[in-house]
C-alpha cells in the first residue's frame, strides 16, 4: 500500500497554479526562515549578467598587467644598456670599450660590477690616462712605442694584480700587457706598479679575443700567460674555457717563433684538457722532456689563491709550450 499526502488536493486546480507563481511573504501567522526580514523579500535591482562583466574585467586586468611588466623589463633593459656604456670613471676605462664590435660569440669571462676602493678609484683616475688601455678593436698597438722597446708578453686575466706587479719588479726588463675586465683589479695592479716603481705594465680593459685578433701586428709577442683561467667545471659550459683550438689559431700568428705559451691551473679536467689541445696544435711544442706538465717555473710567483687552493690540496698544474 502506497503512501499518500495528508489534505491531498486535486492535481492541476487553480490553487496550485497560485501557489506556484505568487511568491508568499513571509507575516506574524507564516514567519520566514529565521534571522529573514522583509528586504529579503524584495526583487534584486537589474543589472549586468553576473558572469559576463567579471570576465570583461579580468581580461582587461590581466592585459593591463602583461603591458606594465613589458614596460618594467624595457625600462630595466635600457638602464643595463645605459650601464654598459658609461665609464664608471671619468678619464678611465671604459664599460663597454667594443661596444661598436659587438657579436654574438661564446665568451670566456663574465664581467664583474665590484666594489672599487678609494686607493683602487685614485689609481685609475690618476694612471689609467698614462698606463691604461681601452680595447675597442679600432686601431693595431705600437708595442714598441708602448713599452719603449721592451720585449713585450701578454697576460690573460690577473685578478687582483698581485703576481703581475711582483713579476714586472722582478724582471723589469720585460713588458707587462695585462689584460683584464675586472675594474677594482685594474685599480689595484697600477696602484701596486706605482708603488713599486714599476713602468713595465700597461694595463688593457676588454676582450682578449678582440685584442688577439685586431690590435697586435704579427709576431709581436714574446710570450703569452694565462694563470688559473675560469675552469668552468659544469660540462655544459665547457665550451667557455678560453684554452681552445679556435684561440690557439688566434695567439700563434702574434707570437715571435721560440715564444712561451704560460698556462696554468689547480683544475685537473682543465689542466687535461690544456694539455691535449696545446699538444695536437701544429704551431705549438711541449717543453717538457715527457710531453707532460713543466715545473712551477721560478718567474711566476705563488698567489694568494693559489696557496687557498694547496691549502685544500689542489694540484696546481704549469703549462709551457713554444710557438714553431
Amino acid at each position: 500500500m502506497s503512501e499518500q499526502p495528508l489534505n491531498p488536493s486535486p492535481a492541476g486546480t487553480p490553487d496550485d497554479a497560485a501557489a506556484d507563481t505568487a511568491p508568499v511573504a513571509p507575516g506574524p501567522s507564516a514567519p520566514g526562515p529565521t534571522g529573514s526580514t522583509a528586504a529579503d523579500a524584495l526583487p534584486l535591482p537589474a543589472g549586468p549578467a553576473p558572469d559576463a562583466a567579471p570576465d570583461a574585467l579580468f581580461h582587461e586586468d590581466d592585459a593591463r598587467s602583461d603591458e606594465d611588466a613589458a614596460a618594467r623589463r624595457a625600462a630595466s633593459f635600457e638602464r643595463a644598456r645605459r650601464l654598459r656604456q658609461e665609464p664608471r670613471f671619468p678619464g678611465g676605462p671604459a664599460a663597454d670599450p667594443a661596444g661598436s664590435h659587438h657579436e654574438r660569440r661564446i665568451r670566456s669571462f663574465q664581467p664583474r660590477r665590484s666594489r672599487v676602493t678609494t686607493g683602487q678609484q685614485e689609481s685609475l683616475e690618476r694612471l689609467w690616462p698614462q698606463w691604461g688601455l681601452d680595447i675597442d678593436g679600432k686601431r693595431v698597438l705600437d708595442l714598441a712605442e708602448l713599452f719603449g722597446g721592451l720585449p713585450v708578453v701578454l697576460e690573460i686575466g690577473f685578478g687582483m694584480g698581485e703576481a703581475t706587479a711582483q713579476m714586472a719588479a722582478d724582471d723589469p726588463g720585460t713588458g707587462i700587457l695585462a689584460v683584464d675586465v675586472h675594474t677594482p683589479g685594474q685599480g689595484n695592479l697600477l696602484g701596486l706598479a706605482e708603488k713599486a716603481g714599476s713602468t713595465n705594465v700597461r694595463v688593457a680593459n676588454g676582450d682578449a679575443v678582440i685584442l688577439l685578433r685586431e690590435m697586435l701586428a704579427p709576431e709581436s709577442l714574446d710570450g703569452l700567460r694565462v694563470y688559473f683561467p675560469d675552469p668552468w667545471p659544469k660540462a655544459r659550459h665547457h665550451k667557455r674555457r678560453l684554452i681552445q683550438p679556435d684561440f690557439l689559431d688566434l695567439v700563434a700568428p702574434v707570437l715571435r717563433p721560440g715564444a712561451i705559451v704560460h698556462c696554468a691551473t689547480d683544475w685537473e679536467p682543465y689542466a687535461e684538457q690544456m694539455l691535449e689541445v696545446l699538444t695536437a696544435h701544429p704551431r705549438f711544442e711541449n717543453t717538457a722532456a715527457d710531453g707532460g706538465y713543466a715545473p712551477r717555473p721560478a718567474f711566476r710567483p705563488l698567489t694568494r689563491f693559489e696557496g687557498q687552493g694547496l691549502d685544500k690540496g689542489h694540484v696546481v698544474h704549469d703549462l709551457l709550450f713554444a710557438r714553431v
